[in-house]
């Protein structure tokens, strides 16, 4: 069993931008976690070839929240993949099903409404960028505590970033994935985006939460893996 982190490189506003999806080994099958902006999925298939795994051995993908960079490409994975299981929280599958209008959308509606003529542009972009995420159906909803890929994981209830965000414990490998819980900066564990977290004091609950596993490896989403 492995984790291997994918760094995906990308342009937003003429500037090199990473992110780092993960890439879990239990058994020979493989379990992507989060998908990255929308027409990812190339890029994200690059990287496991890079690594030497085939994408037809992909079993499943788990969503850590919904959020306009993490499940972009989960459309067109599940419609290039049909037989991969797609694992969300029972919170987060709601938004990412369509069942419900998106936290992250209500509140950049909200947002819109006070701001700067500068970054109104942005705004709409951002929410249009929400709007156009196609809905894919859950196929399997994890709560806080659960254990799954062979009992090898435990799913970490992590809310703040969004209610329904998930972070993944390894204990055997003693590691976990951070989705947005944390992010590296400056060489530590901080929140992600604290002026986006729906809940800034939930969000830095989740992060004392994840340091107190005591883990030797994060692997971040935004600034790749911490190792202590």
């Amino acid at each position: 069993m492995k984790i291997i982190e994918l760094p995906i490189e990308y342009e937003f506003n003429r500037q090199k931008n990473y992110i780092y999806p993960s890439l879990i080994i239990v058994n020979k099958e493989l379990t992507l976690v989060d998908t990255g902006y929308t027409n990812f999925l190339t890029l994200i298939e690059s990287e496991i070839l890079k690594n030497g795994y085939g994408v037809n051995n992909l079993k499943n993908i788990i969503i850590t929240h919904y959020d306009d960079d993490h499940v972009g490409s989960l459309y067109e994975f599940k419609e290039k993949y049909p037989w991969i299981t797609i694992i969300a929280s029972e919170i987060e599958s709601k938004y990412i099903s369509g069942e419900l209008k998106a936290e992250r959308l209500v509140q950049a509606e909200e947002l819109l409404e006070n701001m700067s003529n500068e970054d109104i542009e942005f705004g709409k972009w951002f929410i249009q960028q929400l709007k156009n995420l196609k809905p894919v159906l859950i196929n399997k909803k994890v709560n806080d505590g659960d254990v799954i890929l062979d009992n090898e994981c435990r799913v970490v209830a992590t809310p703040g970033h969004t209610s329904g965000h998930i972070s993944l414990y390894f204990p055997r490998l003693k590691s976990i994935i951070t989705g947005d819980a944390a992010v590296k900066e400056n060489h530590e564990l901080v929140i992600a985006n604290p002026q986006f977290c729906l809940n800034v004091e939930k969000a830095e609950q989740s992060l004392i939460k994840i340091k107190n596993l005591k883990a030797e490896n994060y692997y971040c989403y935004h600034g790749g893996k911490f190792t202590l």
